[in-house]
């Protein structure tokens, strides 16, 4: 499309104005823009009635129309300040994510050499995002998907950073990982109940992995108690445990969380005061 960069950011803006609200919609358009054409968004702001020819605007706009996360048509976004390819098979790293990393971090720097497990890692952006903040860390990132984890290994590729992959089961008890010993274990693993998938929207409903979001109604927490039950015996003494959590079941996942014997555990919240986190650690012998 050639046009002015007012031109296109209004063109993708009112493709999506039926999805978003307007505000929304100005983003994800400068977010389009800007990834295909390769300029800083800042440019679609300062310059808009500069002429200019950028391919694939259409496309974009059609795809976006239909409800496919911009994060998906540019196949990319941001995390902790590092850009991350995000692709169909993995969930789109959220921003309170990125708080569940630092909280990860301030747990590790307790330890020189801190060996950190990333369970369900997904793109790998938690396990990456860890290793590039704490590069004396020995990074091991976990996951059932074949799939993610091909995402997650092209993003350790591309960033620098060396991560262990691991294909295994976190309900089923991580075999592959059986004898060895982790100071910090952290997950972000699927607990949005079934039932709240109709009051979502259809760009994560129709497009991101449902493996990787939702759960049964009837137990919301197996993935935090197959978890907590093996870290107990994965986790060195004084290690870390750190879940991000469903706000709504943040005192339970605590409990749950107690339960697998873990001490001074604790829901942390997130900058939105949402119940987003739960830390335990492991007792000392």
């Amino acid at each position: 499309m050639r046009a002015s960069r007012a031109e296109i950011i209004d063109y993708i803006r009112r493709r999506t104005s039926a999805l978003y609200s307007a505000e929304e919609c100005g983003r994800i358009a400068r977010m389009t823009a800007a990834a295909l054409s390769g300029d800083a968004e800042a440019k679609f702001l300062t310059d808009p009635r500069e002429v200019t020819d950028i391919e694939g605007v259409e496309r974009a706009a059609e795809e976006l129309a239909a409800g496919r996360p911009v994060q998906y048509v540019i196949g990319e976004t941001d995390f902790c300040g590092l850009s991350f390819v995000v692709r169909e098979g993995v969930l789109i790293p959220r921003p309170e994510t990125e708080e569940l990393v630092m909280l990860t971090e301030r747990r590790a720097a307790a330890f020189d050499r801190p060996r950190i497990l990333d369970v369900c890692t997904g793109s790998g952006c938690i396990a990456v995002a860890l290793g590039h903040r704490i590069p004396t860390a020995e990074t091991t990132a976990l996951d059932i998907s074949r799939e993610a984890l091909e995402i997650a290994r092209e993003n350790g590729r591309r960033l620098g950073v060396e991560v262990e992959w691991i294909e295994d089961d976190a309900l089923g008890g991580m075999a592959r990982l059986a004898g060895r010993r982790f100071d910090v274990i952290v997950s972000n693993p699927p607990y949005i109940p079934r039932s709240e998938m109709a009051s979502m929207h259809r760009n994560v409903t129709g497009y991101e992995p449902h493996e990787a979001l939702f759960v049964d109604d009837s137990d919301p927490l197996a993935f935090y108690r197959a978890i907590a039950r093996a870290a107990v015996g994965m986790l060195s003494d004084g290690g870390s445990l750190l879940f991000e959590v469903h706000e709504l079941l943040a005192e339970r996942t605590a409990e749950a969380v107690r339960a697998e014997g873990f001490a001074d555990v604790r829901i942390e919240e997130d900058c939105f005061g949402k119940q987003r986190m739960v830390c335990g650690s492991k007792n000392r012998l």
